[in-house]
């Protein structure tokens, strides 16, 4: 019995390092991955982005794996989704 606590106490500083490691660092990514994953399927034709090179623009037409952006009056371009770093909310001016 006195062998079995022992292991038991061996243990726990583990299984709290753990329990601390997983509610700092791991819980807070998949909060993060899942609001930004559901941003953009929510991205529609009008909505002002920004892209992971930092580039601001308009969507066009949102298609399945891409969208179609528009960066000036002139030129528009189609970009891969996964490199859409966030939307930009009407009120910030950016």
């Amino acid at each position: 019995m006195e062998q079995q606590s022992s292991v038991i106490g061996s243990f726990l500083p583990l299984i709290m390092l753990f329990a601390i490691f997983y509610f700092l660092i791991i819980r807070p990514q998949q909060k993060a991955q899942k609001s930004h994953k559901a941003m953009l399927e929510d991205l529609a034709k009008g909505d002002k982005i920004i892209t992971t090179g930092g580039l601001i623009a308009v969507i066009v037409k949102p298609e399945e794996d891409f969208i179609k952006i528009k960066l000036n009056d002139d030129t528009i371009v189609k970009l891969d989704r996964a490199y859409v770093s966030k939307k930009v909310d009407l009120g910030e001016d950016a």
